[in-house]
């Protein structure tokens, strides 16, 4: 809508064909895509300001505007709308696989002696472009462990386990990567990887996503809304989330967390939400 700005792909001097009619004042352009070539990048609400999500290496985004070493972009990935720092963008690249374990590294050669370039995140996306051996070659002339990467055209069975695979990363407000991550980043996370198409923050999440099934028995991989707030049941009794409390993603029984989330005035339940199998 464009009345979110985390969606509304406009600013004051700029914004998509898309939105011709819909803003005045400004500069339409369809952008051009670009591929983030660093680790990890923050995606800020404003030049210089909070952040809103992070994009890892190889995600796609449409650029709007560069100005000033900033770049005001979409990410392809949700939609979500924001500014980074221009540096961290290369020409695009079509990826072919994600990386599908916690953390793996990029290597100058099919070495595991030879020094790392960079280390990459669960999710991080990379063109393949041929096989050395255990590695696999990018088009950027890297090597990856074979058995850290899987095809996009073959996502992962169970968002659940995903998020379980992140047991114990850092909470960061914002997070997406192995180095941080909050609520909706991890259920995010899973989703993406498993071939579901998720957006960014947890009202979006909770508009998007599922079948509201609250009050009846639960069921591994339903979703607990909270204002603000989302956590995934990996069992009857369990939660697994990304939160504050622990500042980390962590376990928790289910009857005692939503007890514990409403008694520090974060409010109650707002759905227990199913995804279609």
């Amino acid at each position: 809508p464009v009345t979110d700005r985390r969606l509304t792909t406009a600013n004051e001097r700029v914004a998509s064909t898309a939105l011709r009619g819909l803003v005045e004042n400004v500069t339409f352009t369809e952008g051009k895509l670009m591929t983030v070539t660093t680790p990890l990048v923050d995606l800020l609400a404003s030049p210089g300001g909070a952040r809103d999500r992070q994009l890892l290496y190889g995600e796609t985004v449409t650029v709007f505007e560069r100005r000033a070493g900033i770049a005001f972009v979409q990410a392809e990935k949700d939609g979500y709308v924001g500014y980074l720092d221009e540096a961290a963008l290369g020409d695009r690249v079509q990826p072919t696989h994600r990386v599908s374990v916690l953390a793996s590294h990029l290597y100058p050669a099919p070495d595991l002696k030879s020094r790392e370039v960079m280390g990459l995140s669960f999710g991080a996306r990379l063109r393949i472009v041929s096989a050395s051996g255990n590695y696999f070659e990018t088009d950027a002339g890297y090597f990856v462990p074979k058995p850290h990467v899987r095809p996009l055209n073959a996502p992962l069975a169970d968002f659940v386990t995903v998020a379980q695979m992140h047991f114990g990363v850092p909470y960061l407000w914002g997070g997406n990567s192995n180095t941080g991550i909050d609520c909706s980043g991890l259920l995010q996370a899973g989703l993406v990887a498993c071939g579901w198409d998720c957006p960014g923050d947890s009202d979006l999440q909770m508009a998007a996503l599922g079948v509201d099934v609250s009050g009846q028995d639960v069921m591994r991989g339903d979703l607990f809304f909270f204002p603000g707030h989302i956590a995934i049941a990996v069992d009857p009794e369990t939660f697994i989330h990304a939160n504050a409390h622990h500042m980390a993603v962590a376990y928790e029984p289910l009857t005692d967390a939503i007890e514990r989330i409403e008694a520090q005035g974060e409010g109650p339940v707002l759905a227990q939400k199913r995804l279609a199998n």
